[in-house]
């Protein structure tokens, strides 16, 4: 295979805070690209979960009460998808279910207010009645099938042949499975609603894209970026890009057409989902030490002293504000 692998980022790009992921040294917010889309050819570390945001139109506010009640009845109900006992995560790590009020900035004809439910299908991460499971670290039956490659990168998981065909289409199958799970939690929190959106922003997309925490323009037309709590949330309207003229502003051009990937970013095509971390106590990175497989990172503090990290699962952190959707605008990604 030609080594031409791209990771075009979105406005949001960040670090991830998976720790199998971050050791791989994968980042988050954007697409990363490693062939044509029909190699058989799959790289386990970049770990799909078909994550995604529901969000839904309510021509009125349920009760607070009424509905922290449903959520809690909702948690001890017995429900299965294709055989696949629920297991509900709302309110664990970055999930949620938020309430908002519409204000439209345009003619788009939208409901008064608005619901956004963000959730995966955890539960097919491991081994399940349907599959082996999409996470390498949580599947013995998955580790069993792939290659181990050394790169100077790290240690990489691969599949390939029918085995990288399969694990794509079940990718494909926990992407409609996550879906459908996000629309029978809303259905039971809020019984009538117009369905806006119901994208994910965390899969395959092709056996050699994955998109990382951003949506492909192909799977809507308005389509969620949440920021933080004090912040509003939007509706972008996704745009084909980047244009010609926004990659020659970024300074892209020349080195593109170099290394033969310009129509890797004229066919980028996506949208933000979220803020992405922010580390407010940590400057810069000074130095990475490594040690028998595992690096430490020497970073530069906001108070001028140093400190050593492994990971970020374990530091605090905030979301990026307002400067990700202005800068999505400025770059013509979306509106």
């Amino acid at each position: 295979l030609e080594p031409d692998a791209t990771f075009v980022a979105a406005p949001d790009l960040t670090v991830t805070r998976n720790v199998n992921r971050w050791k791989s040294g994968i980042g988050y917010g954007g697409k990363l690209v490693w062939g044509d889309g029909h190699q058989e050819f799959v790289v386990l570390d970049v770990k799909p979960n078909c994550c995604g945001m529901l969000v839904g139109g309510l021509d009125s506010l349920p009760n607070v009460d009424v509905l922290i009640d449903r959520v809690r009845a909702l948690e001890k109900e017995s429900l299965s998808i294709e055989g696949v006992p629920i297991r509900w995560d709302l309110g664990i790590s970055n999930h949620f279910v938020n309430l908002f009020q519409v204000q439209p900035l345009d003619d788009e004809t939208l409901p008064p207010f608005a619901f956004i439910l963000h959730a995966s299908g955890s539960e097919l991460r491991g081994s399940s009645p349907i599959g082996d499971g999409l996470y390498w670290d949580m599947s013995e039956a998955l580790n069993r099938q792939a290659r181990v490659m050394e790169t100077p990168f790290g240690t990489l998981r691969i599949l390939t042949g029918s085995e990288a065909r399969a694990y794509y289409a079940f990718n494909c199958q926990v992407e409609a499975f996550a879906a459908e799970r996000r629309l029978l939690a809303a259905e039971w929190l809020f019984g009538s609603y117009r369905v806006i959106n119901n994208a994910a922003h965390q899969c395959l997309v092709s056996m050699n894209e994955m998109l990382l925490g951003s949506y492909s323009v192909r799977m809507g037309t308005l389509f969620p970026l949440t920021l933080r709590a004090d912040l509003p949330a939007y509706l972008l309207r996704g745009k084909p890009n980047l244009t010609d003229e926004i990659i020659e502003e970024l300074g892209f051009g020349q080195r593109a057409s170099e290394w033969g990937v310009y129509e890797r970013l004229t066919s980028a095509n996506i949208v933000p989902h979220g803020g992405g971390y922010l580390f407010p106590h940590i400057r810069d990175v000074i130095s990475v030490v490594e040690r028998e497989g595992q690096r430490y990172f020497e970073v530069g503090l906001a108070n001028g002293a140093r400190q050593f990290i492994t990971h970020p699962r374990d530091i605090p952190f905030t979301y990026r504000g307002q400067e990700v959707a202005e800068r999505t605008v400025e770059l013509g990604m979306g509106e």
